[in-house]
């Protein structure tokens, strides 16, 4: 009972404070197992309540898939209730959407205790296991969207058309683009990079790391505040694995390290490019387990038609030093940037995108790396050209496989990797199975273009 007086002490006072400042009421979201951030709304008059207790929620949400058809598997059950609780201290007043605040949620049983299916409680364990270890993980995760005209049908119309990173496609946008920055940095958040990307009317923000539930809250925040600003611009936004066929599809890349004892173990070690053991053995550990990982990580039958090899899209299962083709890539920083390699350097995972559940898709990385770390396997030798180019016969010398081209056969891998199964536990599991499985089923026959026009406004 002191920690419901103290939650709901706290959502008191967060709750006046936000009355004050013209706040009606305050969205506490969480990411369900296809990857769409669902919320529940809370008027900042019963934040109080909210906060100690949280609200209704019920567990067939995990259930849902990204069309909002409900899977067949025992969680999808009408009878019984969850609790969703905002964590306060990543409130946020949402200058993209004023009157409106923004909290993630954790969920529980109305018993007190942690739900199995909540992602975001399940990274949270991760994190504690690795600190376990005397290893403290920092995480970021790119955004790349696409802009639409306002009144989009079945092929909608690009914002911009200047060139791939080109100056001239931000003149096109520039409006949008300092307003989002400026909604951005009123929440709190620190942009480390904004530009165009390749595909047409494509742009691509990355944010400063930070422990790994705080990187997923912030993935969660940022893009509901590049779509609400640019809906408040009459624009439309997809987040969508692939909006154009054939074309270069939205990734999600993951940027990952780990420190010890205040150290960035990604760099000054005697390895290759400066790794240490542990790092060579936490990035072995992920990179065996891609092919479960694209479960996770592309969850959508959409994401096997970004995953084109020579599109920047990581679909070999390799390393490489600053090398984009590669699945993970080491990012070292430049020579000028030595004196900064301990903060620099990160393994960043290409092959993964924004369908994914930003909570989930951290939490079995670090289940993957954290068996790494068990197993100690060798880390095979980094490869430095574009690994399509190499002949087969190279590849296998390399030990480089191509990833899996369709969701089912990454179903199949995450199924049978108990290293990721077990840390995610039954529940999750299954239910991920099952979700997968009927999206499959889904769109057995249809084409590309089926799939996208499916998909886009999805994400």
């Amino acid at each position: 009972m002191a920690d419901e007086r103290e939650r709901a002490e706290h959502g008191r006072r967060l709750g006046e404070e936000l009355a004050s400042k013209d706040v009606t009421a305050v969205a506490v979201t969480f990411v369900d197992n296809s990857g769409i951030t669902r919320f529940k709304g809370v008027p900042v008059g019963v934040l109080k309540r909210a906060a100690a207790f949280g609200v209704g929620a019920t567990p067939v949400f995990d259930a849902f898939g990204a069309d909002d058809l409900i899977a067949d598997t025992p969680i999808a059950n009408p009878a019984g209730d969850l609790r969703l609780r905002p964590d306060l201290d990543r409130l946020v007043p949402l200058a993209g959407q004023p009157g409106w605040a923004w909290a993630p949620g954790d969920r529980y049983a109305q018993d007190g205790s942690a739900h199995p299916g909540c992602a975001r409680l399940l990274l949270g364990r991760m994190v504690e296991r690795l600190a376990g270890r005397g290893l403290v993980a920092s995480a970021g995760i790119e955004l790349e969207w696409v802009i639409f005209q306002e009144g989009h049908g079945d092929e909608p119309e690009p914002v911009a058309t200047g060139p791939a990173y080109g100056l001239g496609r931000l003149v096109e946008v520039s409006d949008y683009a300092a307003d989002l920055l400026r909604a951005l940095a009123a929440q709190g958040v620190q942009v480390a990079q904004f530009h165009p990307e390749y595909a047409a009317s494509q742009f691509e923000l990355s944010v400063a790391p930070a422990d790994p539930v705080a990187a997923a809250d912030t993935s969660v925040l940022v893009r509901s505040t590049i779509r609400a600003v640019a809906a408040r611009h009459g624009l439309l936004v997809s987040f969508a694995p692939t909006v154009y066929h054939p074309g270069v599809g939205n990734g999600g890349h993951v940027h990952l390290s780990l420190a010890r004892d205040g150290r960035n173990v990604f760099a000054g070690g005697p390895g290759p490019h400066g790794l240490t053991p542990e790092a060579e053995a936490f990035t072995a550990g992920i990179l065996a387990r891609l092919p479960a990982l694209l479960a996770v990580g592309a969850p959508s039958v959409a994401s096997y038609l970004r995953l084109l090899p020579s599109h920047w899209a990581g679909v070999y299962a390799c390393w490489g030093w600053e090398n984009r083709e590669a699945a993970l890539r080491l990012v070292t920083g430049s020579a000028a940037e030595a004196a900064e390699s301990d903060r620099a350097a990160n393994l960043e995972i290409k092959c993964f995108d924004l369908a994914a559940n930003p909570y989930l898709l951290l939490a079995a990385l670090l289940a993957a790396g954290s068996a790494g770390l068990d197993e100690r396997p060798a880390l095979p030798e980094p490869v430095q050209v574009n690994p399509d180019s190499l002949t087969g016969e190279e590849r296998d010398r390399l030990g480089v496989t191509r990833l899996p081209t369709e969701l089912a056969a990454s179903v199949e891998a995450f199924a049978k990797e108990a290293a990721i199964t077990d840390a995610l536990g039954p529940v999750l599991t299954e239910t991920l199975l099952a979700l997968r499985r009927a999206e499959i089923d889904k769109y057995t026959n249809a084409t590309p273009q089926e799939i996208i026009a499916a998909t886009r406004w999805r994400y």
